[in-house]
């Protein structure tokens, strides 16, 4: 679902550039997931700062997390990680205590992004993409309105073995999590063992677990609700327009996928650049237009327009309705204990 796009920041770099110094060129290393950010931003990037940017690939926040622990963060200036695990390489002492007179375009943030519980004031982390997690359905298959996370982990007998569940450890606790009433992030012997007693029913009523091809389910019809980010379901909205968002009466998370420096980046002025350069609406816009994430820029989003939004109706959530939700945070030691349960629920008969 990623469409062929050249940067549009091209024109406009030359304060951006002056911004950066003109630094000699530095070989910055960028880690961020596959498709994330536009083919040629870091072309682009080099081109306007006189930089050598390289871009390299991660799959999952735990893959950078064990590179980034094993090297002490040398041999990378800036990786792009969900939020929990950018106040996880803050507590290790990993990540750079941010200049924010080193990032002017920081002024293109929702005041609201620069209130997130897992880094109030942007300290250690800037926000890149934020959202939600709910329910994404075939409303042509489904009958009414799915409107509790209980629709999903109790299905009634028509959606069951054509239901399917995040994979990755935060979400698939939190549906539970959400479901019955307790923390996003509890750490609570007890509330732990309900989750975990719920997801192993649950585990019998589904068709698959899935983090990357859930939403070509739907549009096939092999599944008719799965459990999303919002993002995500918009690539099925793109194919079939019966493919519907709702975030369930209980509520959802509230993710938001960041960028950091690390301390021991060796090329920090070029690390600096990097995100301010992200940060200009031009370029920060595409992850709006082409991954179909809201991103915490207001003048990125400000650009969308309102065709755009009505075709994906959750990319018009307002920055105050995101920030009623709990959002995911470092649980610490804790999260060995996550893990654990959810090797359990999948190894349930």
């Amino acid at each position: 679902m990623i469409k062929d796009f050249t940067l549009r920041g091209i024109a406009v770099t030359a304060g951006l550039a002056a911004s950066a110094g003109m630094l000699s060129a530095e070989p910055l290393v960028v880690s961020n997931w596959d498709g994330y950010m536009a083919p040629d931003a870091i072309d682009a990037f080099n081109k306007a700062t006189n930089n050598e940017a390289e871009l390299v690939l991660h799959g999952t926040n735990e893959e950078i997390m064990g590179k980034l622990i094993a090297s002490k963060g040398k041999g990378y200036d800036v990786v792009f990680v969900s939020s929990p695990f950018a106040e996880a390489l803050n507590n290790l002492g990993l990540a750079e205590t941010l200049d924010h007179s080193k990032i002017p375009n920081i002024k293109n943030l929702y005041p609201e992004a620069m209130e997130l519980s897992h880094d109030t004031g942007n300290t250690f982390s800037i926000p890149y993409a934020w959202g939600t997690t709910g329910l994404c359905y075939r409303s042509d298959l489904v009958e009414g309105t799915p409107d509790s996370w209980m629709d999903l982990l109790a299905p009634n007998d028509d959606l069951k073995g054509k239901t399917t569940m995040l994979a990755t450890d935060r979400w698939l606790l939190g549906a539970a999590m959400l479901a019955k009433g307790y923390s996003v992030n509890t750490t609570d012997d007890a509330e732990l063992a309900a989750v975990r007693d719920q997801l192993i029913e649950t585990k019998s009523t589904l068709l698959a677990y899935d983090d990357t091809t859930f939403y070509a389910k739907l549009v096939s019809g092999e599944a008719e609700m799965v459990h999303a980010w919002d993002g995500w379901c918009n690539y099925g909205i793109a194919e079939n327009a019966d493919i519907k968002y709702t975030i369930p009466k209980e509520g959802s998370d509230l993710w938001a996928d960041t960028m950091v420096i690390l301390k021991n980046s060796e090329h920090k002025d070029a690390a600096y650049a990097f995100v301010n350069f992200i940060l200009a609406p031009e370029n920060h816009g595409w992850a709006a237009e082409n991954i179909l994430y809201k991103v915490p820029n207001k003048p990125a989003m400000d650009t969308l327009s309102e065709e755009f939004i009505a075709q994906f109706p959750n990319m018009g959530m307002a920055p105050d309705e995101l920030m009623a939700f709990e959002q995911l945070r470092d649980v610490g030691e804790s999260q060995r204990a996550y893990s654990r349960i959810v090797s359990e629920i999948k190894a349930s008969n």
